[in-house]
Parts: structure tokens; C-alpha cells; sequence
């Protein structure tokens, strides 16, 4: 689990200096690495039957397209300390998710209660960061939403800092039909 969490500390760290130095996401350099994907809907979002996010970038609300310009938002473990929360990466760091062919941005967190870093989404899974992305659902309902999140779920190639030339299946998630490529 060390590894994990050194892993996520320096991606953490390198983006941090980047947006400290005034890089644009655009130019920052792409890290690729596989990641754990599993899947959040409106129905077990927190609260459940809701859209809301805790660290608004590109969104009011959970949600996007998965293009350069509308990501879907990404949820990421935490970890709060002496009452002081801190993302294991930062909020609109952005990524490509090959598998799903969809761009999504980092606006809310993974995990609850008092001591989320001791929950999966921090701790990540199988030796792999954790990332956990909506994938909608208010009009298709809680089993179709359900079924698209197992789906989706796996350990896959992720693009931290993408360019934005990749192909991209656009729509929501569960509209999407919970395509993988």
C-alpha cells in the first residue's frame, strides 16, 4: 500500500508546482498509470437522490459529457487531518479514461465519516489509485444505474493531464449506454 501512496503524494505533489508555477493544465505534462474506476449515480450519491458535489471546478452539480471542454466529474479519496481535508489530488486535476473513451475533471471526494483515508477510496484497491466517476442516471433509474456501474468497473488505463485530441464517446455515462472500449 506504500507504493499507492507514494504514487498519489508525488501526481499530487507534480500538479500542485504545476499550477503553482503557472503551467496551464493543457501544457502540463501527461502521466499514464492505471487506476481502479468504479462508479457513483445519483442514487447513491451523498445524499442519495442528489447531484451535489463538495469541490465544485467546471460543475455546479455532478455531471459532464466526457469531452476536453464538459468532463465527467471524478470523485477521489481524502483524507481529513486535524480538521484540515485534502484531496489525494487536487480538485480540477483532469484525466482521460481510455476504456470509457471519456475526459473527467476531480470535483468531489470518495469516502466518508470521520477518517475516510482509512477507507478504499484513499487507500486505493489491488495496489491502484481509486477514482470513482458519476455516471448519472436520474432519468434511467437505480438498477439500470446500478448495472452500469458494474459494468464499468475495473482497474484501467487512465491519462492524468491529457491533451484534448482523444476520441471521445460522448454523453453521460448510463445515456451513453455504459460503453467500454
Amino acid at each position: 500500500m506504500l507504493k499507492v501512496f507514494e504514487m498519489k503524494l508525488f501526481l499530487s505533489m507534480l500538479t500542485v508546482s504545476l499550477v503553482l508555477a503557472g503551467a496551464s493544465p493543457l501544457f502540463a505534462t501527461e502521466h499514464h498509470f492505471t487506476a481502479y474506476i468504479t462508479g457513483y449515480s445519483y442514487w447513491d450519491n451523498t445524499p442519495p437522490g442528489s447531484t451535489e458535489i463538495s469541490h465544485p471546478e467546471d460543475h455546479r452539480y455532478a455531471g459532464g459529457t466526457g469531452t476536453y471542454h464538459d468532463p465527467i466529474t471524478l470523485a477521489v479519496g481524502h483524507s481529513i487531518e486535524r480538521g484540515k481535508e485534502t484531496l489525494d489530488f487536487p480538485p480540477g486535476t483532469m484525466f482521460y479514461i481510455r476504456r470509457l473513451k471519456k475526459y473527467a475533471i476531480v470535483e468531489d471526494t470518495c469516502g466518508d465519516g470521520n477518517r475516510p483515508q482509512d477507507g478504499p477510496c484513499h487507500t486505493g484497491a489491488r495496489g491502484h489509485p481509486w477514482f470513482d466517476l458519476y455516471v448519472g442516471g436520474k432519468h434511467s433509474g437505480n438498477s439500470v444505474s446500478n448495472r452500469c456501474m458494474d459494468l464499468i468497473t475495473a482497474v484501467q488505463m487512465v491519462i492524468m493531464n491529457p491533451k484534448p485530441h482523444y476520441e471521445v464517446a460522448v454523453g453521460e455515462v448510463v445515456d451513453d449506454g455504459c460503453r467500454v472500449f
